[in-house]
């Protein structure tokens, strides 16, 4: 075993839309930065290649041999079973084994989930399993958005379930008291929604979070809550939607700064300038890093796919943080004290 910081980290090295030359980078970025320690996942050989490239051969890095990868255009499940010396697989595996305490990847996500799952297992009480994203909001507080992209189509007892694993990642991992829950509607009012939100609304009221009632899309960056609580088709296309208005800003912004014009104007308005990119890097998904599984038996990141380094870097402390506050203990407690979540099918596979 590496030595290093405490806490152990398994990294899927091939998973992302840019290999594992942008994955070992980032991962080397962390073992040097966070003081924690890693185990990268892939073909050796290739791994090997990038840590010599880097020359981070001395850093607290092992690397575990996993010959096979599952491709973005692979169906998660029966890759899974015909994969089982997958890079994800053993990744996850290292995790049930006692010999990583958490597993960060940004490759399939869906052959991520189903391999926490099947390797694993969920917390007791969680029908399924939500990815959280941590989101900037303009109160200058980060927002919990769960879920996006986990689950299509959703139960009330099951965005009950969101709303809990929601409160405890605010509450344990961010450091907010109260954590405020909202539910996402298309209104604020009670009688505003499809039937499973305005019968998971009627399940939050008498849940042990501070729920605040519907919110609505424009009140998520606004920072009106802590949590906002969705299936995670809502939550997927709400997330999309937000990267692409941060990358639409920065190009207006690079835009207007081309040419002599530009360049004038980067002289004059060198102070402002300065603050717009600081504003623009809050609205990055590169210094969110990853967003957890919630609901597993165990810790999962799952990060995007062109994750660059600086991403990879961040998931992995994401990871480290959410290890930290044992988070599928505090799920689970939140979930026995809540008579609530005894609705029918709470605990059943889906």
């Amino acid at each position: 075993m590496p030595g290093g910081g405490s806490a152990v980290i398994a990294v899927d090295a091939m998973g992302g839309d840019r290999g594992p030359h942008v994955v070992v980078e980032g991962a080397v970025a962390a073992a040097r930065e966070l003081s924690v320690r890693l185990l990268l996942v892939g073909p050796a050989a290739q791994i090997q290649t990038e840590l010599q490239r880097l020359r981070a051969t001395a850093l607290p890095i092992e690397v575990i041999d996993a010959p096979d990868v599952i491709e973005m255009h692979e169906h998660p499940a029966m890759a899974l079973r015909k994969k089982p010396g997958a890079s994800i697989v053993v990744a996850t595996r290292l995790v049930r084994e006692g010999r990583a305490a958490s597993v960060v990847s940004a490759g399939h996500t869906g052959a991520a989930m189903g391999a926490a799952q099947l390797v694993l297992g969920r917390v007791r009480g969680i029908d399924r399993p939500a990815i959280a994203a941590v989101l900037p909001t303009a109160a200058g507080r980060p927002v919990v958005l769960l879920d996006v992209g986990a689950n299509v189509d959703c139960r009330p007892h099951q965005l009950l379930q969101f709303a809990l694993m929601g409160h405890v990642y605010a509450r344990e991992v961010l450091g907010i008291t109260a954590p405020r829950v909202g539910l996402l509607s298309n209104g604020e009012e009670e009688t505003k929604g499809n039937d499973a939100t305005i019968r998971a609304a009627e399940l939050l009221r008498g849940a042990p979070v501070l729920f605040v009632g519907n919110v609505e899309g424009r009140d998520v960056l606004a920072g009106s809550v802590d949590v906002a609580v969705c299936d995670g088709f809502v939550g997927n296309v709400l997330l999309k939607f937000g990267e692409g208005v941060a990358l639409v800003l920065r190009e207006i912004v690079r835009g207007e700064l081309r040419g002599w014009r530009g360049r004038l104007l980067q002289l004059y308005l060198a102070p402002a300038l300065g603050s717009a990119r600081r504003v623009l890097k809050r609205l990055d998904y590169r210094e969110y890093g990853g967003a957890p599984l919630l609901g597993i038996n165990g810790v999962c990141v799952v990060a995007h796919g062109r994750s660059s380094a600086r991403a990879i870097r961040n998931a992995i402390r994401v990871a480290v943080d959410a290890t930290a506050h044992d988070l599928p203990a505090r799920i689970g407690e939140a979930v026995a004290e809540t008579t609530a979540v005894a609705s029918p099918g709470v605990g059943a596979s889906h």
